[in-house]
């Protein structure tokens, strides 16, 4: 570390915004609309470089920085011609946290930093605000006393409530001078007697201890929690941001707000946002008041009362607008922005790239095309992958009975249905045990982050469309209802009321975070479709991606939702799963109870003309696209009843023995079935079943072709191959009853038999595997099991402890574990093109819906992924991505 403290100022800055890895993302922002020429309360920025050293020092600062942060401040001071600590003239500053990756509310602000009984007097004296001067110190106190004392800021609010009542005081505004003045005084009585010392009045003092504070609040775990749900490196830390106060709290013609330069719910093309008059911007995000809207538009459209900024402060809104059109044309993205006026004067606080939904970044990233400001390419890269989830989900359907209880404002699109539930830690219990959980909430803190990823949704009766409920939720992509004032919580009681009805914990409600409704019961839900905005991006995607995507599926429902979403064909067809539908189970049993060949073949001679006909439905929908269909796969065992409750309910129904079934279900019973009697060991030892299964699809493909004048391209998949000799054995009969069905009906089909690589010893002998195969498909769920000898069933008991260890650094059941299994891919990769250069490559496994295993994927050289039918217009972005970058 070199330099350990940055400066920006009248128009100066040490940074920029490429510096955004040193300077976090506010304080690189900062720097650049300084040099933009835009107006920002001057500062500095104490690097991400001196968290890092902070935490490995053991929570202590670097030597060289308390003389760099004081030469930093004194030339603050000469900027704003005040002085900080001066009883006369004082400097007040914020302390703000400011990653590189955006992580809203999840770290600590302090304000008015440098007020205590002197300066507080200064300030009254030099603002001619006595009443201003004490509202910032109450303020000070408070957020000082909980993000530094750690001390609960309900103490505070319940002193001030009591206040109120006392003083027939309905809001904070009521409050004269005087009585803010007797609050201060009851603040630090607080204090004193909770600490056994006085509240601190040095203003060094307080502004180390506000910047240790940001330092440890990087590890607190609503931090801790984001960062692990949005994949942000703890190695990354955060930066501080120490800058003049500037005040939005002076009277009539100051305010404070938040602005999103285009609509982030829709993506309009709308400068969209919430301002408060005398107040400071903790009150527009934590939902203490209820803010009002920017435009008078938007005021309109939601059915507000009193004025919109564009009407009270209409000069100040001209410059906002002029603002934000010039943020948005040097950024070339929409923008979240903060502000202040300051007796009519703005000022810029901070400006990012805006959180929003994945419906608005589809919208905000094609419309950008339109207007020139990014390329195709460009769009193809502004969308989360991920986050095309958020639009594979339900919404209300047109139509559906709506028995509305309450109306808020629209945070987060989107419907979910699901229990009430008022307490966070209880909304992830009831989540963890299998159950749709809707959380409902006063309003949210970051402290409930944990209990808001688990819900379905989230209302609250509080807060406005950028409160910290309505920031997470769009950013997590759950429907949120927010500043639904006519709800009435009682969470002792366990029950809201609103309208004369009483709503209690466990009561089903469904929310539409779309029209910011909350409805009783479950109300009907449908898909959406995906065209527009959706569709043109995938064009552009499809453009620049190599890999090719496929889908996981079986049945004509998943085949045809997986072509509907663009699959190039199918990737892996588990035939197991037809095996168990229950026009064909007892057959299955039937030849499983079989002691003979003969009574095998019979058995199966059944199940033929079924199997047929799936594979006739899969090839009619994906015509003239590769199908890859995999032989049965699992143990026998799984295919009978084991209890004496279901042997004897199977008995009755099927009239197959019941004795037999009981003894050949304990025959086959395994200790530990995943590595047993399953796979090609199956088509080994049992070969009229691969046989059948070969004779079926030939058969199909050859009545599919015949009637649509396209054949389709059967893959037929050998699995758990070890050897080069199983593969050979196996291929050499499919090929033989394929050259006799095509024989028969005289007609030439092309088809192809590959293997999955899933076990260690096939990646390692990919080169002898490879003269027998056609081509390899990886399938990394049982690839990663056996690589690192884990359950993937049983994992879960200890998996989180890994993660949070950093024994792993993601799941490797979710994200590929690509030291460990990915080198045995790229090892089979090698050899097995070593001997058959045109062998094809694909993965099927979970994580070929995975953004970062896509990645891999792609870099590996692989030909093509497969995944579930709903992932895969995430698995075409990813690739598309993953071939830009």
């Amino acid at each position: 570390m070199s330099k350990l403290v940055y400066s920006f100022g009248a128009g100066l800055a040490d940074g920029d915004a490429s510096m955004k890895n040193l300077l976090g993302g506010k304080g690189a922002n900062l720097a650049e609309m300084n040099k933009i020429g835009l107006p920002v309360p001057p500062g500095f920025t104490i690097t991400t470089e001196v968290c890092t050293a902070f935490y490995a020092l053991g929570q202590k600062y670097p030597d060289a920085l308390a003389n760099e942060v004081k030469a930093a401040m004194t030339t603050v001071e000469a900027t704003v011609g005040k002085g900080f600590g001066d009883a006369a003239n004082p400097l007040l500053v914020s302390v703000r946290s400011g990653a590189r990756a955006s992580m809203p509310g999840m770290m600590d602000t302090v304000l008015n930093l440098g007020l205590n009984d002197e300066t507080v007097e200064g300030l009254a004296a030099q603002s001619g605000n006595r009443r201003f001067a004490f509202d910032s110190y109450r303020r000070f106190i408070q957020m000082y006393s909980n993000v530094v004392l750690e001390l609960d800021h309900h103490m505070f609010e319940d002193i001030l409530e009591s206040y109120k009542e006392v003083h027939d005081y309905t809001i904070d505004t009521d409050l004269q001078a005087d009585d803010w003045e007797k609050v201060v005084v009851k603040y630090k009585s607080a204090v004193e007697a909770a600490m056994g010392k006085p509240f601190p009045q040095d203003v060094n003092d307080q502004l180390w201890g506000a910047v240790g504070a940001v330092f440890r609040s990087w590890m607190n775990d609503r931090a801790d929690f984001y960062r692990k749900m949005h994949d942000i490196p703890e190695s990354w830390g955060t930066a501080v941001n120490v800058q003049a106060m500037v005040f939005g709290n002076m009277g009539e013609t100051s305010a404070t707000g938040v602005a999103f330069t285009r609509n982030p719910s829709t993506g309009e093309r709308l400068f969209y946002g919430e301002y408060l008059i005398n107040a400071q911007g903790e009150d527009v995000v934590a939902g203490i008041r209820t803010p009002k809207s920017i435009t008078r538009v938007q005021r309109e459209t939601m059915g507000e009362g009193g004025l919109s900024m564009e009407e009270a402060l209409p000069e100040v809104f001209l410059q906002l607008v002029q603002v934000y059109g010039q943020l948005e044309g040097h950024y070339r993205d929409m923008q979240d922005i903060e502000f202040t006026v300051e007796r009519g004067k703005l000022w810029m606080l901070q400006t990012r790239n805006g959180k929003r939904t994945a419906k608005a970044a589809l919208k905000i990233a094609v419309d950008m095309v339109a207007e020139g400001l990014i390329t195709e390419n460009e769009a193809v890269m502004r969308v989360d992958p991920a986050a095309l989830d958020q639009l594979l989900h339900p919404t209300i359907a047109p139509g559906a009975v709506r028995d509305l209880i309450a109306v808020g404002l629209p945070a987060s699109p989107g419907a979910a249905v699901g229990e009430v539930v008022f307490d966070p830690d209880e909304a992830e219990e009831m989540s963890k045990a299998g159950k749709s959980v809707i959380l409902v909430r006063e309003e949210t803190s970051p402290e409930d982050i944990h209990g808001m990823h688990a819900s379905r949704a989230i209302v609250t009766s509080r807060g406005g469309m950028t409160s910290h409920a309505a920031v997470v939720a769009r950013g997590m992509g759950r429907p949120c209802v927010s500043g639904a004032g006519e709800i009435r919580i009682d969470e002792a009681a366990g029950v809201f009321k609103v309208r004369g009805r009483e709503i209690k914990k466990g009561d089903i409600i469904s929310v539409d975070g779309s029209k910011g409704e909350v409805l009783f019961g479950a109300v009907e839900m449908e898909q959406p479709e995906l065209s527009g905005d959706f569709a043109a991006l995938m064009v552009w995607a499809d453009k620049v991606r190599r890999l090719k995507v496929r889908a996981n599926a079986e049945t004509p429902l998943d085949v045809r939702t997986a072509r509907e979403f663009g699959a190039e064909g199918v990737g892996l067809c588990r035939t197991e799963h037809m095996f168990f539908d229950a026009d064909r189970i007892a057959a299955v049993r039937e030849m499983i109870l079989s002691e003979t060949k003969a009574g095998r073949v019979l058995a199966l001679t059944k199940i033929l003309p079924m199997q047929r006909q799936d594979f006739v439905e899969i090839f009619t929908i994906m015509k003239g696209l590769p199908c890859t269909i995999r032989l049965l796969d699992p143990p026998l065992h799984e295919f009978l009843p084991h209890s004496l409750e279901d042997v004897e309910a199977v008995a009755n129904a099927t009239g197959l023995d019941k004795a037999k079934l009981l003894e050949r279900a304990k025959d086959l019973h395994e200790v530990n079935p995943m590595l047993g009697h399953r796979g090609c060991r199956l088509g080994i030892t049992y070969p009229e079943i691969y046989e059948m299964q070969a004779r079926a699809i030939f058969e199909a493909a050859i009545e599919v072709a015949k009637a649509e004048g396209e054949a389709p391209v059967p893959e037929i998949m050998i699995p758990l191959v070890a050897t080069e000799k199983e593969l050979q054995i196996l291929k050499d009969r499919v090929d033989a009853i394929g050259r006799e069905v095509m024989d028969y009906e005289g007609m030439e089909i092309d088809y192809s038999v590959g293997t999955m690589i899933e076990l260690p010893r096939a990646a390692l002998k990919a080169d002898e595997i490879a003269r027998q195969a056609a081509f390899f498909s990886f399938g990394t769920n049982d690839l990663t099991q056996t690589t690192l000898g884990i359950s993937r069933d049983d994992s879960g008991r200890f998996m989180g402890a890994y993660v949070e260890q950093g024994i792993f650094d993601k799941d490797p059941f979710v994200t590929l574990d690509q030291s460990g299994v990915g080198d045995l891919i790229k090892i089979a990769r090698d050899r097995g093109r070593a001997t058959k250069p045109d062998l094809k490559l694909g993965i099927c496994g979970e994580h070929g819906g995975d953004p970062a295993s896509i990645t891999f994927c792609e870099k590996a050289g692989l030909d093509y992924v497969s995944c579930s039918p709903y992932r895969v217009p995430i698995a075409r972005l990813a690739a598309a991505q993953a071939a830009l970058s």
